[in-house]
């Protein structure tokens, strides 16, 4: 099946998640079959201080910890605003509704489908992953960041290809 023909959502809440709410959320979206890819978006949370008169000191920030989605750690340098999935069909965009109707009691959010995450390989892909890029990786890369990709092991109830999660920062903010 072709890049193109893969639907995409995302869920937007109205506020930034906490990363307790967002480690919970991306544990529940991680079991559910037929997602293939998630994207983590919001401002950044910078270890030190990037401007202004404290520059280069420590920024203490509780909500830069890390989490653990289905057996992978990694550390949240992001404050979660929206989170976008890649899924093998539309039930699986069902599933997502049923389990963010379930999730989101306390505030509301918005589930919007459409194109979110590029489908083929841009110039940054092709710097960073050569000609044969694997497929799971297209559209993923941010230019700004030095880490890898967050490979997390495929979901216990039925999930065909690991998901693959990349935390990127906002275009608005500053590393």
């Amino acid at each position: 099946m072709p890049d193109s023909a893969f639907p995409q959502c995302r869920i937007v809440p109205l506020r930034l998640l906490s990363p307790t709410t967002a480690e919970q959320l991306l544990t529940r979206i991680a079991g559910i079959p037929g997602v293939r890819r998630i994207v983590l978006n919001g401002p950044g949370l910078p270890a030190t201080v990037p401007y202004g008169p404290a520059r280069g000191s420590a920024n203490p920030n509780t909500n830069r910890r890390t989490i653990q989605v289905c057996g992978a750690a990694f550390e949240m340098k992001i404050q979660t605003g929206t989170v976008t999935l890649e899924v093998e069909d539309e039930e699986a965009i069902g599933a997502v509704k049923a389990l963010c109707d379930e999730f989101f009691t306390m505030m509301p959010y918005r589930l919007q489908t459409g194109r979110f995450m590029k489908s083929s390989p841009t110039m940054v892909d092709y710097a960073r992953y050569g000609p044969n890029a694997d497929e799971r990786v297209i559209g993923l890369s941010d230019p700004r960041k030095r880490d890898g990709l967050i490979i997390i092991p495929a979901a216990q109830s039925g999930g065909s290809l690991s998901d693959n999660m990349q935390m990127e920062n906002t275009p608005d903010s500053i590393n």
